[in-house]
């Protein structure tokens, strides 16, 4: 229940601040947001806008959508371990030290995220350090490690902002086609209305959003096979296999949102095509075929 009242209020504060910069600049700057050039720029601010507002306190919302404890002063031996390794790594990789969480949860899991590799977190479930060896777990940090060095983060923020301009762009034309279309054959020239025409931006958004979603799910899976064959770089391919055949018989992941893209999936959803994580017998066959 927290998760979902975090999420919606973060959605809520982002809708709020960018409808008041909306409404304050736009007719400053003498942009007509009635005409195509000007709803155009509306669907940049609030696609682009979202989407790094999201990125920017996406490290903030990890942390407490999950009750992360970032590791300042090691506890245990543990703790100590976990450190060294990723600060191993990230010298390997050539980013700077991270900062590393754990994660209170039965599951074996881990992601990665934050608004750049100067401000990274990587945090790890409990259940990933119980449930697998030290080789699996520092495949798994390397995967995650890799991702950071990629900047996978900055560019599925990149993707997922030009997919949002462009879901609220075309759902608005075609809202107004429609518009345009009952206006003319109405006899009282009359059009949708307000209601009528939000409801119905409303419905083309949701439908082009799930459409979009498969170039964004899509990008995410390529970048999983890149992050494992980062893995592979830094401590071995076969270290990695291991790790993801360990990952065969665990349970699916309960990662919400933005987390889930940089956790670890083991199922398969409903279709391929909306998952984010390709299937393990796959990232599997890849690493076997040095791809």
């Amino acid at each position: 229940m927290l998760r979902i009242a975090l999420f919606l209020a973060t959605n809520l504060a982002i809708l709020l601040v960018l409808g008041v910069v909306m409404n304050v600049l736009m007719p400053a700057l003498g942009v007509d947001t009635s005409g195509y050039s000007g709803l155009l720029i509306f669907a940049a601010v609030f696609g682009f806008g979202g989407a790094f507002i999201s990125l920017a306190m996406s490290k903030w919302m990890a942390k407490r959508a999950v009750g992360a404890q970032v590791i300042k002063q090691p506890r245990n031996q543990t703790e100590q371990w976990l450190l060294r390794t990723v600060q191993r790594q990230s010298q390997q990789a050539g980013i700077p030290m991270p900062e590393v969480a754990i994660y209170d949860s039965p599951e074996p899991n881990a992601f990665a995220t934050g608004a750049s590799k100067k401000s990274s977190l990587v945090a790890v479930s409990t259940g990933l350090m119980r449930n697998m060896t030290q080789d699996e777990v520092e495949a798994v940090l390397a995967h995650e490690i890799s991702h950071i060095a990629n900047g996978d983060m900055v560019t599925l923020t990149l993707i997922q902002g030009v997919v949002n301009t462009f879901v609220i762009f075309f759902a608005r034309v075609i809202a107004s086609v429609i518009d345009n279309a009952t206006r003319s054959n109405s006899q009282n020239g009359q059009g949708l209305g307000g209601i009528a025409y939000f409801a119905i931006v409303m419905v083309l958004e949701l439908v082009f959003g799930i459409l979009a979603s498969i170039i964004v799910m899509w990008f995410s899976r390529q970048r999983e096979f890149r992050a494992d064959a980062g893995a592979a770089k830094l401590v071995g391919a076969h270290k990695m296999v291991a790790a993801l055949r360990r990952l065969q018989g665990a349970p699916e992941s309960t990662l919400d949102g933005s987390m889930m893209a940089f956790g670890i999936q083991t199922k398969r959803s409903f279709s391929e095509l909306f998952m984010s994580h390709p299937p393990l017998a796959k990232r599997i066959q890849a690493l076997q075929q040095g791809r």
